[in-house]
């Protein structure tokens, strides 16, 4: 590819060149060694190598991956756009691996970058593309400018291109945004205002990140606090560094991870109860203070006051788009009564109590077998004290199967309190499993809070991805599942508590004991009954749970799948499973219309591809298993009809493997779901016979 043809230089302007832009030695520097490295990948510079878009599903997958990324990014790209128009000039934002994301720029020169695959899809990676901006600053982490023929690639050449990688608060690379252009229309001013707009998406994610937290905002001067240029870090209810942005890290000398290990005793010498007092006001004059090497800055703090006031914690578990709740809980003490349940927070997000509709074990069953025998082993031990355990991918209804446990047990008319132990942060998850008292630390409810072990007392307690919960305060839950009761922190009293503990993780749980990473103590005493989750590929009973869901999703009016669908469906791997069945069927009820028959095109674009890659693989295996089959039949190869062949082929394989339907179905590259279907066609056949 040789690129876009020469034009004119533009009017009034003479042509410029690399040489024309102010090079610094580190510039120079930085540019020499990616070239250098594009030498040794062997990169061609007349050619480059291969960089065309990504398919759709690709595409649709990383917006997926990185929506919060996008969502930040889009409305500071749209104003650094304004900043640029009719410049011959296009914003671009990509993710860590180089793949644009969004591109907004003027449609003349959105098309001459189309002709270099510089849009939506497109990897601009330095392994890709060669020497250019956006690949350039993933790998040196800085912000970089690539001008004209300093592009690796020769096709490239006639782009200016500068870029700023964008930073999370913990200092790992999001993405990159870039502005590029016709390098005849270079502008020195265009790589600060690149730099300017990634602070903005950097500090939209760091106050996004810790919206409840206390956050300080400084500088040397006063009046530059509250600009792009100013450090923020963002402070725990204990007085620890919990976030920071990349002026924090320039101002102060100190990386991240660097200020991460301090608090805000040790960096500034303040105390946050003192500090919240002084700006309860938001019009409290900036504070002087001098970090431990002599540097002097001006801070001013902000933060939600009515939630340092009323529950610091209040926002550690709040799923969105739920607020969190401002509520007050009542103090734990040592009578071992249960709150009351007005008290309690009842949001959706917390998901703290059963309501009346939920489903018991009856309305699992669902004509799968793996399913019934799960069910039928909960039945046995259900009142019996016995812990469960569920194992199982995500997705595979872990929860729902909690639920259905406290639903049918005894203690159906008392709390279920679920508590998701990889969504709470690790410095919080102790006061909202625990509870605190008056006190417990700076920061702290006058009233204390009651732990969630505690507003299970008397009902079912679910600790989901128990998997995830940090090492040390496995030997802390040991503790109060053996002795019944509970220690608030900064209490002097043990809470008893009698509470069902059901527990599911999708992790090896035998793995991370070998790793010394799950107490193995803590496993046994979990693992009362351990049940393991079919995923939705696995099971027998898609149909039946395609009709519950849209009997769900549309109970008046409820659309039908129409054939090519139920194919798509069945050949499907479903790696979201029963989660992802449910997101698509609520896509498929809107798009359809109520009581209208489910097409394809009514489907999301990227599981549709997916699932006909799927189905013409399952194809192209049948047709091999049945070849292979035609090919050893002693009988002649028009004797039998080639569906006949085929049923003997998957009644042979099953009974080889001793009615393992799995295994089976893994030896003949099929779905389990197609072997299903083939013994029951046989089966009729036989009976009619």
């Amino acid at each position: 590819m040789d690129g876009p043809p020469e034009e004119p230089a533009m009017p009034g302007q003479p042509p410029l060149t690399a040489l024309s832009v102010a090079a610094s030695p580190a510039r120079a520097s930085l540019i020499a060694n990616s070239h250098l490295r594009c030498e040794a990948m062997g990169i061609d510079p007349v050619r480059g190598a291969e960089g065309a878009p990504h398919g759709r599903s690709e595409l649709s997958l990383a917006l997926q991956r990185n929506e919060r990324l996008c969502s930040h990014a889009a409305p500071v790209m749209e104003m650094l756009f304004e900043q640029i128009v009719d410049s011959q000039s296009m914003v671009l934002l990509t993710d860590a691996a180089g793949t644009v994301l969004h591109a907004i720029g003027d449609n003349a020169f959105l098309s001459r970058a189309a002709r270099v695959t510089l849009q939506p899809g497109a990897n601009w990676s330095e392994a890709v593309q060669g020497t250019n901006a956006i690949g350039t600053a993933l790998i040196e982490e800085v912000p970089t400018l690539i001008h004209a023929d300093e592009h690796y690639v020769r096709s490239n050449q006639f782009l200016t291109c500068s870029a700023a990688p964008i930073l999370d608060p913990r200092g790992n690379i999001l993405g990159v945004l870039d502005v590029s252009g016709d390098q005849r229309g270079y502008h020195q001013h265009t790589m600060a205002l690149v730099k300017m707009s990634a602070r903005m998406i950097e500090n939209h994610w760091l106050a996004d990140d810790h919206r409840q937290a206390l956050r300080l905002h400084f500088h040397p001067r006063p009046d530059f606090i509250g600009t792009l240029v100013e450090g923020i870090v963002a402070v725990s209810p204990e007085g620890r560094i919990v976030g920071a942005n990349r002026g924090a890290m320039e101002l102060t000398g100190l990386s991240g991870a660097a200020l991460r290990a301090h608090t805000l005793s040790t960096l500034m010498g303040l105390e946050i109860g003192a500090l919240v007092d002084r700006f309860r006001h938001p019009l409290g004059q900036p504070l002087a203070v001098t970090l431990p090497d002599g540097r002097r800055f001006h801070l001013q703090a902000r933060f939600n006051w009515p939630v340092w006031t009323a529950s610091p914690l209040a926002s550690a578990t709040a799923d969105p788009p739920f607020e969190p709740t401002l509520s007050p809980l009542p103090s734990a003490r040592a009578t071992g009564r249960e709150a009351p349940v007005a008290d309690l927070p009842s949001r959706p997000a917390q998901r703290s109590t059963t309501t009346p509709t939920s489903p018991g074990l009856q309305a699992l069953h669902s004509g799968d077998a793996q399913i019934a025998t799960v069910v039928d082993k909960i039945r046995r031990v259900l009142d019996r004290d016995i812990p469960i355990l569920l194992l199982g991918e995500t997705g595979t209804g872990k929860e729902v199967f909690a639920r259905a446990i406290h639903q049918d047990s005894r203690r159906a008319q008392q709390p279920f309190v679920a508590v998701n132990c990889a969504s709470i942060p690790e410095t919080l998850i102790e006061a909202e499993l625990f509870g605190y008292e008056e006190g417990a630390f700076t920061g702290a409810r006058r009233r204390g809070a009651v732990g969630k072990i505690v507003q299970a007392h008397g009902g079912t307690l679910f600790l989901d991805e128990i998997g995830d919960m940090p090492l040390s305060l496995q030997a802390h839950l040991l503790r109060v599942l053996q002795e019944r009761q509970v220690m608030p922190l900064g209490g002097s009293r043990a809470v008893p508590v009698d509470v069902n503990v059901v527990c599911a993780t999708h992790r090896n749980l035998r793995e991370m004991i070998q790793a010394q990473t799950f107490r193995e103590d803590l496993y046994y005493r979990l693992n009362g009954l351990a049940l393991k989750l079919p995923p939705l590929r696995e099971r027998s009973d898609l149909p039946t749970l395609v009709e519950r869901l849209l009997n769900q999703l549309a109970p008046e009016n409820t659309p039908r799948l129409s054939a090519p669908v139920r194919r798509l469906f069945q050949h499907y791997s479903w790696p979201g499973n029963v989660r992802q069945l449910h997101n698509v069927l609520r896509t498929a009820c809107v798009m359809a219309g109520p009581g209208q028959e489910v097409l394809p095109e009514h489907l999301p674009d990227d599981f549709v591809e997916e699932a006909r890659q799927a189905l013409q693989a399952a194809g192209h295996r049948l047709v091999a298993a049945e070849t292979s089959a035609s090919t050893v039949s002693t009988e002649p190869p028009a004797a039998l009809p080639l569906h006949t062949l085929t049923h003997q082929t998957i009644r042979q394989a099953v009974a080889q493997c001793e009615g393992n339907i799995s295994l089976a179905a893994r030896r003949l590259g099929v779905s389990r779901n197609t072997v299903y279907r083939a013994l029951r066609s046989s089966h009729d056949v036989d009976t009619s016979q």
